[in-house]
């Protein structure tokens, strides 16, 4: 029997994303996602919030740090990860999303303002595989 593995989320950044590098250089951005779940109970609208936690590695990470702030919406896809670590002699863990696929769901970012292009209407990004071109090419 084979495992499957795959997660699609669409949320907004709840903080700005944080990168750090590894020690070979290459980025590693993190960021967390509120998704909202609206339902109905006892004919009154209810809304629950989900905080899930996603990690993504090099250019992807660039783009992310380049393009998405607090309240960016995105849509990404991926597989959960659990990483284990023992921290002042307490077992810890934690689940986090791995992305593999990235798309920028509404305007970007920087640029210098407020107004900034969302990065599809820049160069026609709709999203980042690191799949993507078996010889490191981006795909834009």
């Amino acid at each position: 029997m084979s495992n499957y593995n795959k997660v699609i989320l669409m949320g907004n950044l709840t903080r700005d994303p944080e990168v750090r590098f590894t020690r070979d250089g290459s980025p590693v951005a993190s960021f967390t996602l509120a998704i909202n779940n609206r339902y109905k109970q006892e004919n009154e609208t209810r809304e629950d919030v989900s905080y899930i936690d996603v990690v993504t590695f090099g250019k992807q990470a660039d783009l992310v740090k380049n393009y998405l702030e607090k309240g960016s919406p995105v849509l990404i896809e991926g597989r959960l990860q659990q990483r284990r670590w023992e921290q002042e002699g307490q077992k810890r863990s934690k689940v986090e999303v791995v992305t593999q696929t990235i798309t920028f769901v509404g305007s970007g970012r920087r640029s210098g303002s407020s107004s900034a292009s969302a990065p599809e209407e820049e160069s026609g990004f709709q999203g980042f595989s690191p799949e993507a071109g078996s010889d490191g090419d981006i795909p834009f």
